[in-house]
């Protein structure tokens, strides 16, 4: 072939990538963010709360007829916490693909993969370049709670795909007014998730719509898609009430959701600060980066992508803040906002150091803060992993901490040096660092909480399904009743005792085994430190 031949075909195929780089890049951010989520996905046990609530609700679904799917059961009883949709999900992996730790966590894992792109999609729409739309949703994907929630059997990813799908559609009604009905499909989705969250993030939506496009409001597109999405949500609670009663309001509307307003239920308080310490303790290095973003925002509060990444932080942090009840993963709707505040700072620190703006140099306006800052976490990390190599646990975890310790002093140098690598530098190698430590068996760390539940789990499954099973433990456990199949109920001694006399079957610990009281011809078998008591013969 001649180099004429040659030119000439190099031409068309850069032509060919330039006219598809859009859908190439959508591409490559999903495909990383789909290993991101689903490697190594089954192989540690599903943690109490959530996900044994979430997959033993699943599990019920799987074995009821389609038709009875309205209507989730937990041990048999109405199960009125959480909408069923994404337990519907994870029913349907469970028919298709048997019930396991990687088929409670897939359809979870996918919906929180199917954000960045999403995300890079919204951010597309709030500026006319793709690079901070694409420093955002890098910098989302390389952040530690995003990856770990995202990735586990609960409800979080899932509702913050569907409110993406509801602001990714608000954006381009402005353009294009039938994308409405997307908006209302987003909305009923979240309902049909989380309930009370899906309101709170769809107010956030619409209050956006009213501050940048009030115009919108006049659309008969806007309330015909929301009219159309709300019908299945608006259904399935009536529904409910319908065959429930006020017992279905009650605790789904009050217990559930507006008393975790006021009180903190099941002992999960903290102070109005909580959620600060949060973003402290694990949105790192990118919270470096977002204090400047949120003042950039604040400085383009006429514009859109101001006008949302203003109103969406600050509005979600302040309600979630001002909760009685607080858990780590009430603030999962936040990091997409703050990734991309994150991603405005950090693509003017690449145009700063490159020489495309005519700001000030990256000492003058970050002083010693950021370089104080990675310089932190790379000495951190480094010192962590010395410590685990000391105790001699997973080298995964080693490795993932050798490459957070890495990509810090690396960034470090580079930004010393003014060179604008610094920027992917970081991402990438936070990337790198998160995909080896969820490969890892370090991930889901609360397991180290507690004892282990499947060996614990195997042996209560020796007792009759149906029967009752009273233990020693003080806490409720999820996750035991879901691999055992049986309903678990932590009580105190007298209980345990007046309860086994009538027939309950009794799970042990060692201080509670030597009770008096306490017929060890009875054991039925130990595990991992507990005994299986059975009832006294009649």
């Amino acid at each position: 072939m001649s180099s004429a031949s040659l030119q000439q075909a190099a031409q068309r195929t850069a032509s060919w990538i330039d006219h598809h780089s859009e859908r190439l890049l959508l591409l490559g951010l999903t495909v990383a963010a789909l290993l991101m989520f689903t490697l190594n996905l089954g192989a540690l046990p599903l943690r109490d709360w959530d996900e044994g609530t979430v997959a033993g609700v699943a599990r019920e679904l799987s074995r009821m007829p389609l038709s009875q799917w309205l209507y989730p059961t937990l041990q048999g009883e109405p199960y009125f916490n959480k909408p069923p949709l994404v337990h519907s999900l994870i029913a349907l992996t469970f028919r298709a693909f048997g019930v396991s730790e990687w088929t409670a966590r897939l359809p979870g894992a996918l919906l929180s993969g199917l954000t960045v792109p999403l995300l890079y999609l919204v951010g597309r729409e709030l500026w006319p370049g793709r690079m901070t739309a694409l420093l955002g949703s890098t910098v989302y994907l390389a952040s530690l709670p995003v990856v770990r929630h995202g990735r586990l059997a609960m409800l979080d990813g899932a509702s913050v795909c569907f409110f993406l799908v509801m602001l990714l559609s608000l954006l381009r009604s402005r353009r294009q007014p039938y994308w409405s009905l997307g908006a209302g499909l987003g909305l009923s989705l979240m309902l049909l998730t989380k309930g009370a969250l899906g309101l709170l993030l769809g107010g956030i939506g619409l209050a956006f719509m009213v501050w940048d496009s009030p115009r919108l409001l006049r659309s008969i597109y806007l309330w015909t898609g929301l009219l159309l999405g709300l019908l299945p949500a608006v259904g399935w609670y009536l529904l409910q009430g319908l065959r429930y009663g006020d017992a279905f309001w009650m605790v789904h509307l009050f217990d559930q959701s507006l008393d975790r307003v006021w009180t903190a239920v099941e002992r999960n308080q903290g102070p109005p600060w909580f959620y600060l310490l949060e973003l402290l303790k694990g949105y790192w290095p990118w919270l470096l980066f977002v204090p400047l973003g949120l003042r950039a925002a604040w400085g383009d509060r006429w514009r859109s992508w101001g006008k949302v990444l203003l109103l969406w932080p600050l509005a979600y942090f302040a309600v979630v803040s001002s909760m009685g009840t607080k858990l780590p993963w009430y603030i999962f709707p936040l990091y997409p906002a703050l990734s991309l505040l994150a991603g405005v700072e950090l693509q003017r620190l690449w145009q700063t150091i490159s020489g495309y703006s005519a700001k000030l140099t990256p000492t003058e306006r970050y002083g010693l803060g950021l370089s104080l800052g990675l310089g932190v976490l790379a000495t951190g990390s480094w010192a962590g992993c010395v410590y685990f190599i000391m105790a001699e646990d997973s080298m995964l975890v080693v490795f993932s901490l050798g490459a957070i310790g890495l990509t810090m002093s690396a960034a470090l140098w580079r930004l010393g040096q003014r060179d604008p690598l610094f920027v992917p530098v970081l991402i990438w190698g936070m990337y790198l660092a998160l995909l080896l430590f969820v490969a890892s068996e370090s991930w889901v760390w609360e397991l180290a909480e507690d004892y282990p539940v499947k060996p614990v789990a195997a042996l209560v499954q020796q007792v009759p399904p149906g029967a009752t099973v009273l233990t020693s433990h003080p806490n409720h456990r999820p996750s035991l009743d879901f691999y055992s199949d049986r309903s678990v109920i932590p009580a105190a001694d007298q209980r345990r005792r007046r309860q086994w006399q009538r027939g309950a079957y009794l799970l042990l610990d060692e201080a509670a085994q030597q009770r008096s009281w306490v017929d060890r011809d009875l054991i039925l078998g130990r595990a991992a430190g507990w005994t299986l008591l059975g009832p006294p013969p009649p």
